[in-house]
């Protein structure tokens, strides 16, 4: 398997950080006929998926060679304060309470034992994925350094995991009525409370969610 641009990853606390790479190949397989990155996945509510069911999905990469992407409104009981301490990245005094107490999502069940994150570019990582000029995916840690010394983005999503399909999965998925797609829109993910975000971006569908169905629907 060909090495990914992506090749450090977050490692969770008491697991050696060894690298991985979740985007092997993916960089460097075609688009597919339907491409979902920056697109949402939206569980439908017929979905009784114990991991997905209720979550919204932000697609980073989608291509010949699969599906990556972040669940962004399941959160897990660790907070960015517990994550720097427990992988001992000291905090810059004054640092905004509202970034430290920002809880870690789940992302998906794909290696997660890992970390990842969701952020708006910047500064240059050396292991990062720009999605668009207002999402970025990065596995290495300097993120994290950057963020604890007080220079790192300030809007910015942590999950453990990710979300991934093979080739075809997810478009069999969607056609079986377990997703709405819709175009991402970065407040959803960055902005809004983790409570809202499902409503959110079913209205980005331009419906209101008391009106969803289970019938398939994309945007």
């Amino acid at each position: 398997m060909k090495k990914s641009k992506i090749d450090q990853s977050l490692a969770v606390p008491g697991l050696p950080p060894e690298p991985i790479d979740p985007l092997a190949s993916l960089h460097v397989a075609k688009p597919p006929a339907l491409n979902l990155a920056n697109h949402f996945l939206i569980a439908m509510p017929s979905m009784q998926d114990p991991i997905f069911g209720g979550t919204v999905v932000y697609v980073c990469e989608h291509n010949d060679n699969g599906v990556l992407g972040v669940v962004i409104n399941k959160p897990t009981d660790m907070t960015m304060q517990v994550l720097f301490e427990r992988i001992d990245l000291p905090l810059q005094a004054g640092l905004d309470s509202a970034v430290v107490d920002e809880p870690i999502m789940f992302g998906g069940p794909v290696q997660d034992d890992r970390g990842f994150v969701l952020h708006t570019p910047g500064a240059q990582y050396s292991s990062s994925l720009t999605v668009t000029d207002q999402v970025a995916f990065t596995t290495s840690i300097d993120v994290l350094e950057a963020v604890a010394a007080g220079t790192g983005p300030t809007r910015l999503l942590v999950s453990i995991g990710y979300a991934g399909w093979s080739p075809g999965q997810l478009e069999d998925e969607i056609s079986r009525n377990g997703w709405l797609t819709v175009a991402a829109d970065p407040r959803v993910v960055f902005d809004l409370p983790i409570e809202e975000r499902y409503t959110a971006a079913i209205k980005l569908l331009g419906f209101d969610p008391l009106m969803l169905t289970t019938e398939v629907g994309h945007a």
